[in-house]
């Protein structure tokens, strides 16, 4: 006997869970002072394709956690310049 769907609990999708790790990463500060991972170093951590990553960036990037610029790849948006959480805090 299998449970109900709405018993199961519901699964991230698996770009919201590299954004989730990479968010939390961010904001503890461990690319402070180091360069954030390239698409291919973070498809290979991860072991998920290329589209799969590039979403969860796009995501950190609509957050205002990191910049992408052709050519040189994403970089960390410093604390102070990044956009005032939602979250009271």
């Amino acid at each position: 006997m299998s449970e109900s769907p709405a018993k199961r609990p519901r699964q991230l999708p698996p770009y919201r869970v590299v954004a989730a790790e990479l968010r939390g990463e961010i904001l503890e500060g461990l690319y402070d002072s180091a360069p954030f991972p390239s698409e291919t170093a973070l498809s290979a951590r991860f072991d998920m394709a290329r589209m799969t990553i590039r979403r969860a960036l796009d995501e950190l990037r609509d957050e205002g956690l990191i910049t992408t610029r052709w050519g040189k790849g994403s970089m960390v948006v410093p604390p102070d310049l990044r956009p005032a959480s939602d979250s009271p805090g």
